[in-house]
Protein backbone atom coordinates (compact mmCIF):
# COMPACT_ATOMS: atom_id res chain seq x y z
CA UNK A 1 0.00 0.00 0.00
CA UNK A 2 1.24 3.46 -1.06
CA UNK A 3 1.78 6.03 1.98
CA UNK A 4 -0.91 8.24 0.10
CA UNK A 5 -3.54 5.87 0.60
CA UNK A 6 -2.84 4.67 4.14
CA UNK A 7 -5.06 7.89 5.65
CA UNK A 8 -8.06 6.93 3.19
CA UNK A 9 -7.72 2.90 4.34
CA UNK A 10 -7.53 4.10 8.08
CA UNK A 11 -10.87 6.68 7.23
CA UNK A 12 -12.49 3.38 6.11
CA UNK A 13 -11.73 0.71 8.49
CA UNK A 14 -12.60 3.73 11.69
CA UNK A 15 -16.12 4.68 9.64
CA UNK A 16 -16.77 1.21 9.29
CA UNK A 17 -16.21 -0.07 12.63
CA UNK A 18 -18.10 3.21 13.95
CA UNK A 19 -21.19 2.39 11.43
CA UNK A 20 -20.96 -1.58 12.77
CA UNK A 21 -20.70 -0.71 16.51
CA UNK A 22 -24.14 1.71 15.80
CA UNK A 23 -26.18 -1.03 13.34
CA UNK A 24 -25.46 -3.61 16.44
CA UNK A 25 -26.63 -1.26 19.33
CA UNK A 26 -29.63 -0.21 16.99
CA UNK A 27 -30.42 -3.71 17.01
CA UNK A 28 -30.00 -4.65 20.46
CA UNK A 29 -32.60 -1.53 21.36
CA UNK A 30 -34.76 -3.06 19.15
CA UNK A 31 -34.87 -6.71 20.26
CA UNK A 32 -35.05 -5.15 23.86
CA UNK A 33 -37.81 -2.73 23.23
CA UNK A 34 -39.75 -6.37 21.52
CA UNK A 35 -38.48 -8.51 24.30
CA UNK A 36 -36.55 -10.54 21.74
CA UNK A 37 -33.62 -10.52 24.52
CA UNK A 38 -34.29 -13.34 27.64
CA UNK A 39 -31.53 -10.95 29.82
CA UNK A 40 -33.44 -7.68 29.26
CA UNK A 41 -37.41 -7.11 30.54
CA UNK A 42 -39.20 -5.02 28.01
CA UNK A 43 -40.72 -2.99 30.54
CA UNK A 44 -37.92 -1.86 33.02
CA UNK A 45 -36.68 1.48 33.38
CA UNK A 46 -33.78 2.22 31.15
CA UNK A 47 -32.14 3.63 33.66
CA UNK A 48 -32.97 2.94 37.32
CA UNK A 49 -34.15 5.21 39.83
CA UNK A 50 -34.44 8.80 39.47
CA UNK A 51 -32.24 10.84 41.14
CA UNK A 52 -29.32 12.42 39.57
CA UNK A 53 -26.30 10.31 38.40
CA UNK A 54 -22.86 10.70 41.12
CA UNK A 55 -20.88 13.60 39.99
CA UNK A 56 -17.61 11.57 39.12
CA UNK A 57 -20.36 9.67 36.38
CA UNK A 58 -20.78 13.53 34.88
CA UNK A 59 -16.78 14.46 35.00
CA UNK A 60 -16.50 11.26 33.01
CA UNK A 61 -19.17 11.86 30.34
CA UNK A 62 -17.30 15.32 29.60
CA UNK A 63 -13.98 13.79 29.88
CA UNK A 64 -15.19 11.35 26.85
CA UNK A 65 -17.10 13.90 25.04
CA UNK A 66 -13.24 15.98 24.88
CA UNK A 67 -11.59 12.81 23.80
CA UNK A 68 -13.93 12.58 20.87
CA UNK A 69 -14.29 16.00 20.13
CA UNK A 70 -10.36 16.28 20.13
CA UNK A 71 -10.30 12.88 17.67
CA UNK A 72 -12.47 14.32 15.41
CA UNK A 73 -10.76 17.77 15.14
CA UNK A 74 -7.70 15.85 14.62
CA UNK A 75 -9.32 13.69 11.88
CA UNK A 76 -10.89 17.36 10.04
CA UNK A 77 -7.58 18.21 10.07
CA UNK A 78 -5.85 15.12 8.19
CA UNK A 79 -8.17 15.43 5.85
CA UNK A 80 -7.35 19.36 4.60
CA UNK A 81 -3.78 18.38 4.19
CA UNK A 82 -3.35 14.84 2.72
CA UNK A 83 0.39 14.69 1.48
CA UNK A 84 3.05 12.88 2.64
CA UNK A 85 5.52 14.49 5.45
CA UNK A 86 8.85 15.80 3.38
CA UNK A 87 11.70 13.33 4.47
CA UNK A 88 15.31 13.99 4.84
CA UNK A 89 17.90 12.31 2.38
CA UNK A 90 21.28 11.19 2.89
CA UNK A 91 23.80 10.73 0.70
CA UNK A 92 27.58 10.14 0.85
CA UNK A 93 29.85 8.24 -2.04
CA UNK A 94 33.04 6.49 -1.08
CA UNK A 95 35.22 8.12 -3.80
CA UNK A 96 34.59 11.55 -0.76
CA UNK A 97 34.33 12.20 2.98
CA UNK A 98 30.79 13.89 3.87
CA UNK A 99 27.69 13.33 3.77
CA UNK A 100 25.15 15.73 1.71
CA UNK A 101 21.68 16.14 3.74
CA UNK A 102 18.68 16.78 1.51
CA UNK A 103 15.36 17.59 2.68
CA UNK A 104 12.56 15.89 -0.19
CA UNK A 105 10.95 19.37 0.30
CA UNK A 106 13.91 21.48 -0.97
CA UNK A 107 14.00 19.09 -3.99
CA UNK A 108 10.12 19.27 -4.85
CA UNK A 109 10.01 23.06 -5.05
CA UNK A 110 12.19 23.76 -7.94
CA UNK A 111 9.21 21.02 -9.75
CA UNK A 112 6.68 23.55 -8.47
CA UNK A 113 8.16 26.33 -9.83
CA UNK A 114 8.51 24.99 -12.85
CA UNK A 115 4.95 23.58 -13.62
CA UNK A 116 3.64 27.57 -12.58
CA UNK A 117 5.64 28.90 -15.49
CA UNK A 118 3.49 27.04 -17.84
CA UNK A 119 1.09 28.69 -19.87
CA UNK A 120 -2.47 27.88 -18.35
CA UNK A 121 -1.10 27.30 -14.81
CA UNK A 122 -2.53 29.46 -11.73
CA UNK A 123 -0.63 27.31 -8.97
CA UNK A 124 1.28 24.39 -8.39
CA UNK A 125 2.42 22.34 -5.39
CA UNK A 126 5.10 19.33 -5.52
CA UNK A 127 5.86 16.70 -2.56
CA UNK A 128 8.41 13.73 -2.70
CA UNK A 129 8.37 11.18 -0.65
CA UNK A 130 10.02 7.74 -0.38
CA UNK A 131 13.69 7.12 0.03
CA UNK A 132 16.37 8.74 -1.74
CA UNK A 133 16.84 5.39 -4.61
CA UNK A 134 13.19 5.26 -5.16
CA UNK A 135 11.57 8.67 -4.80
CA UNK A 136 7.53 9.09 -5.46
CA UNK A 137 6.45 12.77 -6.64
CA UNK A 138 2.96 14.18 -5.37
CA UNK A 139 2.00 17.04 -7.90
CA UNK A 140 -1.20 19.29 -7.10
CA UNK A 141 -1.89 21.77 -10.35
CA UNK A 142 -4.89 24.17 -10.89
CA UNK A 143 -4.95 25.51 -14.04
CA UNK A 144 -7.07 27.19 -16.10
CA UNK A 145 -10.77 26.41 -17.28
CA UNK A 146 -9.33 26.64 -20.57
CA UNK A 147 -5.71 24.47 -20.13
CA UNK A 148 -4.82 21.72 -22.71
CA UNK A 149 -4.90 18.78 -20.52
CA UNK A 150 -3.01 16.77 -22.57
CA UNK A 151 -0.34 19.05 -23.50
CA UNK A 152 -0.03 20.16 -19.65
CA UNK A 153 0.66 16.78 -18.84
CA UNK A 154 3.10 16.00 -21.56
CA UNK A 155 5.05 19.37 -20.50
CA UNK A 156 4.89 18.20 -17.08
CA UNK A 157 6.09 14.90 -17.63
CA UNK A 158 8.33 15.98 -20.31
CA UNK A 159 10.42 18.57 -18.95
CA UNK A 160 9.62 19.06 -14.83
CA UNK A 161 9.90 15.32 -14.02
CA UNK A 162 12.72 14.89 -16.30
CA UNK A 163 14.99 17.73 -14.82
CA UNK A 164 13.87 16.37 -11.21
CA UNK A 165 14.91 12.85 -12.41
CA UNK A 166 18.56 14.28 -13.84
CA UNK A 167 18.71 16.44 -10.79
CA UNK A 168 18.50 13.54 -8.60
CA UNK A 169 20.37 11.18 -10.66
CA UNK A 170 17.67 8.10 -10.77
CA UNK A 171 15.91 6.79 -13.87
CA UNK A 172 12.33 6.47 -12.76
CA UNK A 173 10.18 8.61 -10.44
CA UNK A 174 6.49 7.17 -10.25
CA UNK A 175 4.83 10.39 -10.23
CA UNK A 176 1.05 11.15 -8.88
CA UNK A 177 -1.15 14.35 -10.44
CA UNK A 178 -4.12 15.83 -9.20
CA UNK A 179 -5.69 18.47 -11.51
CA UNK A 180 -7.90 20.92 -10.81
CA UNK A 181 -9.19 23.49 -12.59
CA UNK A 182 -10.09 26.81 -11.35
CA UNK A 183 -14.15 27.65 -11.63
CA UNK A 184 -14.82 23.35 -11.67
CA UNK A 185 -14.03 23.02 -7.68
CA UNK A 186 -13.97 18.96 -8.55
CA UNK A 187 -9.98 17.38 -9.01
CA UNK A 188 -9.88 15.02 -11.56
CA UNK A 189 -6.76 12.81 -11.35
CA UNK A 190 -4.43 11.64 -13.90
CA UNK A 191 -2.04 8.73 -13.30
Amino acid sequence: MSSTTRPAALNRTVLGLTGGLLLAAGALAVAAHYGRLRWVRSDDAVVPGTGAPPTWVLWAAVAAAVLIGLLCLRWLLAQVFRMPKSVTWRTGGTEWAGTTVLDSAVAAAPVASDIESYEGVRSASAWLSGGRSAPELHLVVTAEPTADVAELRRRILGHAVTRLREALEVEVIPVSLELDFAEDRRPARVR
